[in-house]
Order: C-alpha cells, then sequence, then structure tokens
C-alpha cells in the first residue's frame, strides 16, 4: 500500500475538472461563465503538468505551469476588456453580441 495519492488520483482530478469547465463552456449563457469555465479548464492542465512533474521526479512540469498560469492571466486581462467593452457599448454581456465590435 502507499501512503499518499498515487498519479490517477490527481489524473482523474484534473479529468472531472476539465470536464466540468468543457460542460460550462459550452452551456453558459454569458461571456463571465465562460471565461470562469476557461480558467477552470486551464487549472486542470496545470493540475496534470505538476502531477506528471512530481511523479517523474523532474521540475519542468512545474515551470510549464508557471508560464501557462501567467500565459492565463494574460488571457483573462484580454477577456475582461473585451466584456467590459461589450457592457459599455450593448449594457449587455452576451456572446453573440461580441461580432458587432468587428471594425
Amino acid at each position: 500500500m502507499t501512503s499518499g495519492p498515487i498519479l490517477e488520483d490527481y489524473l482523474m482530478l484534473a479529468a472531472v475538472l476539465f470536464c466540468i469547465g468543457l460542460y460550462g463552456v459550452l452551456t453558459r449563457k454569458n461571456i463571465i461563465g465562460i471565461l470562469i469555465s476557461v480558467e477552470l479548464m486551464a487549472n486542470a492542465v496545470n493540475i496534470n503538468l505538476v502531477a506528471f512533474s512530481r511523479f517523474a521526479g523532474n521540475l519542468w512540469g512545474q515551470a510549464f505551469s508557471l508560464f501557462a498560469i501567467a500565459l492565463t492571466v494574460a488571457e483573462v486581462v484580454v477577456g475582461l476588456a473585451i466584456v467590459i467593452l461589450l457592457y459599455r457599448t450593448h449594457k449587455d454581456i452576451l456572446p453573440n453580441q461580441a461580432d458587432s465590435l468587428r471594425g
């Protein structure tokens, strides 16, 4: 018997989080819910990276995970800027109105 969680436990957790995020992306009606679901999916990927890194015995997965977190923060900043622009122009944040922002 092992004393701690095994790799499959982390992978199962990440798969459940990814599926919940995917369900949220496909079913949400507003952009904020979609952004939160995308964040959940990105966190599932980070859990996979850290879990594989821990069980492989190196730090590459953790380094990639930090890089992915930095990219996710940049994505959130751009996404929230688009949400604010949508709200200022339409007084609503429905994704089907985002086409009207084309130049």
